[in-house]
Formats: C-alpha cells, structure tokens, sequence
C-alpha cells in the first residue's frame, strides 16, 4: 500500500488513543479505538488513520460520550464531552498503538 501524505491536520483530528477493556475486546475483531477532534468527521478520521499508520481502513464509527456532572471541594462542574472513533480496519492490518504516533 502506497504510504500517504502526513499532514499537521491528522494530528489535530486523532489525539490519542482509546485503551480500556472494551477497546481490547474490540481489537480481536480488528477494530482500534481513538480519542478524535470534537468536530471531526468520519472521511477525516479514516484519512487521518490511513494516514498517520499506512493501514486500509474499512468503517469508522462514532460515539460522543457526554461530560459527567461532578462535585470538587463541594463544588459542582462538567467534566468535557469526548468524541470517540470505532476504527475498523481491513482484514489482517494491525495498528500498534502502543508506539505512539
């Protein structure tokens, strides 16, 4: 596969990944879970992926998960709003996220 142009704008779009149990179980379906942009778009997020890690991207799929309402010292706040990608790539890619990008 021809390794796309990293531009500045794909690190601006994927800022870290996702790891937790959920996202571990998904990674035996060849599934990867990102922390994106708020604003950002499912064609943005799968070039940003195919980009940044030279992998073929199948379906992206995302969630917004919404900031809880918490007490510090007494005092209430929101925790902010998370914008996660479900990444699904094609059959026998792989993306180590554990490098670091």
């Amino acid at each position: 596969m021809a390794k796309q142009q990293i531009d500045a704008r794909h690190y601006d779009v994927i800022l870290s990944p996702h790891i937790t149990e959920k996202a571990t179980l998904l990674s035996e379906h060849n599934a990867v879970v990102f922390k994106v942009s708020n604003d950002a778009t499912k064609p943005q997020i799968k070039e940003a992926v195919e980009a940044l890690f030279d992998v073929k991207v199948t379906k992206v799929n995302t969630v917004v998960q919404k900031g809880k309402s918490k007490r510090w010292k007494g005092l209430p706040y929101k925790r902010t709003d998370v914008k996660k990608a479900v990444v699904t790539l094609a059959e026998g890619q792989s993306v180590d996220i554990t490098s670091g990008i």
